[in-house]
C-alpha cells in the first residue's frame, strides 16, 4: 500500500493493464510524447512505445472512431477526450456507433473502449474547460458511465473498465487529481463497475453524491455530526449508468431523509434520475421531499473565482441544505 493521489492512481492502473495485456493501448491529444495535459499518461510513451501511447490529431470524432476500429480488430484501446467540454464532436461515434455494436450484431461483436474524460468545475475552466457532461449519456443503453472520487475506487474501475467487453466512459473529476488522497493497494485488483460506495454510515439523512461535491460533503458532515448530533450517511454511486438501485434505495429507506448532490445542471441531471428512483421505490419510507443541489442552468461555471464558487454547491449551501432536511 501507498499513498497516492486520484492522477497517481489512474496512472498506475494505466500502466498495470498495459504490462499485463499487449492489446491494451492509450490513444489521443498529446497523452504520448507530452504525457497529457493533466500529466496522466506521463512516462508511458517512453515504457510502451508510440504505438501503444499513441498521440492523435485534435479531432475527437477520429479518436473515437478509431478506437472503435482498434477495438474490433483486437485492441482495448483506452481513448482520452482532453476535456470532457471537447466531447461533443465524438458523440455520434460514442451513441450511434460504439453503444449499439453489440446489439445490433446480436451479440457477435464487442467494442472493448474506455473512454477517458477529465470533467467538473476548476478555477479558470470557465466555458470550456468546466463542463459536466455525464447526464449526456446516461440515456445510451451499451454504455457503461462511471466517475470514481477516489483513488483506490479509480485505480480498481478503470482496471475493470478496460476489462469490459464494451463501451465504459471513465469520467474523472479534474479538480480532484491532486487534491485526494488515499492508500492505494500495490497488487492487482479491480473494483466492480455498478456497485455504490457507502463512505460514512449514518441513521438520520442520506446524502448521495459524486465528485468534488462528494469530497466536500464528507466534510460537512462530519462537522454536522459534532456540531448537531444528526448523522448523515453518505452514498457514492461510482457507477452512474447503470446506477446501483438497491444500495441507494437501502439507504434511502434505512434514514427516510434523500439528498442528492452534484456540480452539473439540475435539469436533465443524473441526480434527477437519482431522485426520480427514490422518490418512486422508496416513498412509503420517506419522512421528507427528497431534495437535490446542483449548478444553475446556465450554460457553464463562470471565469470569476466568485461566480465559480457560486455555481458549484460549497460547504455552506450543503450544510443548509442538510439542516433543512434535517428540521422537516
Amino acid at each position: 500500500m501507498a499513498t497516492k493521489t486520484l492522477l497517481q492512481a489512474i496512472h498506475d492502473g494505466l500502466a498495470e493493464e498495459m504490462r499485463a495485456d499487449e492489446t491494451v493501448m492509450v490513444m489521443g491529444e498529446d497523452v504520448g510524447r507530452a504525457g497529457g495535459v493533466f500529466r496522466v499518461t506521463q512516462g508511458l510513451q517512453e515504457e510502451f512505445g508510440p504505438e501503444r501511447a499513441l498521440d492523435t490529431p485534435l479531432a475527437e470524432s477520429l479518436i473515437a472512431g478509431s478506437a472503435i476500429g482498434l477495438s474490433v480488430n483486437g485492441m482495448r484501446p483506452v481513448a482520452e477526450i482532453q476535456f470532457a467540454d471537447f466531447i461533443p464532436p465524438a458523440f455520434d461515434q460514442i451513441v450511434s456507433e460504439a453503444a449499439r455494436f453489440y446489439y445490433r450484431s446480436n451479440g457477435a461483436w464487442n467494442v472493448p473502449i474506455t473512454i477517458r474524460a477529465p470533467y467538473g468545475v476548476v478555477p479558470g475552466g470557465a466555458l470550456y474547460h468546466s463542463q459536466s457532461v455525464e447526464a449526456y449519456f446516461c440515456n445510451t443503453p451499451g454504455l457503461k458511465v462511471v466517475a470514481p472520487t477516489f483513488p483506490a475506487d479509480a485505480k480498481g474501475m478503470l482496471k475493470s473498465a478496460i476489462r469490459d467487453p464494451n463501451p465504459v466512459l471513465f469520467f474523472e473529476h479534474k479538480r480532484t487529481y491532486r487534491m485526494i488522497k488515499e492508500e492505494v493497494p500495490d497488487d492487482d485488483y479491480t473494483v466492480p463497475l455498478g456497485e455504490a460506495r457507502i463512505h460514512r454510515e449514518g441513521t438520520d439523512i442520506t446524502v448521495c453524491a459524486y465528485g468534488l461535491v462528494l469530497y466536500t460533503a464528507l466534510q460537512v458532515a462530519q462537522r454536522f455530526s459534532e456540531e448537531h448530533g444528526i448523522e448523515v450517511e453518505i452514498v457514492e454511486p461510482r457507477t452512474l449508468y447503470p446506477l446501483d438501485k438497491e444500495t441507494i434505495l437501502n439507504s434511502a429507506r434505512k434514514t427516510g431523509k434523500f439528498l442528492v448532490i452534484s456540480e452539473a445542471n439540475l435539469t436533465g441531471s443524473v441526480s434527477g434520475e437519482i431522485a426520480a428512483v427514490v422518490a418512486h421505490e422508496a416513498f412509503e419510507w420517506l419522512d421528507a421531499p427528497v431534495m437535490r443541489l446542483g449548478a444553475p442552468d446556465v450554460p457553464a461555471a463562470a471565469f470569476a473565482r466568485p461566480m465559480m464558487d457560486f455555481f458549484v454547491p460549497g460547504e455552506e449551501r450543503i450544510e443548509a441544505a442538510m439542516l433543512e432536511l434535517a428540521r422537516y
